[in-house]
């Protein structure tokens, strides 16, 4: 029979939906592990001075860098230690003051019990993930979390399949239970991810993308047209505000004004003056508003620019919608 033949034969779906079952089934028995021991391990990474390392090897190591990576992204600061480089001199990456989590199924890792008399020394608190308390590195933890006795996914009960899924799910129930202890926020998350889509949403506000000084176009209320043409062509906004004597916000002028007033009147007097046509009480918006809320606010009405007061409605500032698009605020 050929590899073709075989492998429309073979029923894929079947495998697959028995693998998923089987990893469900090994979290509900995770889910019975919760226990005092978890609150144990949380109160001791809270009062962590220094940093939560992690240390793990071959595929306990590789959710272990995931595990770091979702502790540093919700208010722990952590980073993966590899249990064999550590033995090779990386071991100086864990101080006084940090807490370890080593993760092994077996709870004997050969590299991981190599340290173990320096880990003692140092009295960095170890906590550890098995699948039960009967190793070595659990009998040495000062809190040893335990998967349960859960069955592989993979049929030779070889490859680590529940296992590490349930290991994810653990570390995963612990930065979240952190993150709430902490209080940490969308905001503090945002600050961890500033390039992503996210952190600019939360921490681009109108303050940092609008046009000020120099480049604010502003015009008093008695300036003739001409002048006022001029001003919108030299800032390049496609406005101008109308100020006073204060530079309190009279009004605003557009291109887009201009054509409407071309258009009504067949052109019109250059010697015009612009308090005569100018826009009064436009949209206006406040330097602390986020970024997103001004191109939210600007769809709603259909505008492309706001001018950006002060509580006095001193102008100093204005933002458009093309700043926000090529800031990436979307």
């Amino acid at each position: 029979m050929n590899q073709e033949k075989t492998a429309n034969l073979f029923d894929f779906q079947k495998v697959a939906l028995e693998t998923l079952r089987i990893e469900e089934n090994a979290l509900q028995i995770l889910a019975r592990q919760i226990d005092g021991r978890f609150s144990r391990a949380c109160e001791i990474i809270l009062r962590c001075k220094g940093r939560l390392v992690i240390t793990g090897m071959g595929k306990s190591g590789h959710i272990g860098r995931k595990m770091a990576a979702t502790f540093a992204s919700t208010g722990t600061p952590s980073f993966f230690m590899h249990p064999g480089e550590a033995g090779h001199g990386d071991l100086g990456m864990l101080v006084e003051g940090d807490v370890l989590i080593a993760i092994s199924n077996s709870g004997k890792s050969d590299e991981i019990m190599m340290l173990m008399p320096l880990i003692k020394h140092l009295g960095v608190p170890l906590i550890t993930i098995s699948g039960d308390d009967r190793g070595p590195m659990p009998q040495n933890a000062d809190v040893a979390l335990t998967l349960g006795d859960i069955q592989e996914a993979c049929p030779l009960g070889l490859a680590p399949t529940s296992s590490t899924t349930a290991t994810l799910a653990l570390g995963d129930a612990l930065a979240v239970a952190l993150l709430d202890a902490r209080g940490f926020t969308s905001d503090d998350f945002a600050r961890s991810h500033p390039a992503g889509a996210l952190g600019k949403r939360l921490l681009l506000h109108v303050k940092h993308l609008m046009h000020t000084g120099e480049d604010l176009p502003k015009v008093a209320p008695n300036t003739p047209m001409n002048k006022v043409l001029y001003e919108i062509s030299d800032k390049r906004l496609g406005l101008t505000t109308i100020v006073d004597e204060q530079e309190r916000l009279l009004g605003i002028f557009t291109d887009g004004d201009l054509r409407r007033l071309i258009d009504k009147q067949q052109g019109f007097d250059v010697n015009l003056l612009v308090q005569d046509v100018m826009i009064q009480n436009p949209w206006t918006i406040s330097q602390e508003a986020r970024a997103v809320e001004a191109l939210e606010r600007m769809n709603e009405r259909k505008i492309n620019q706001f001018v950006v007061v002060d509580e006095t409605n001193k102008v100093i500032g204005v933002i458009s919608m093309h700043d926000l698009i090529q800031a990436g605020v979307n």
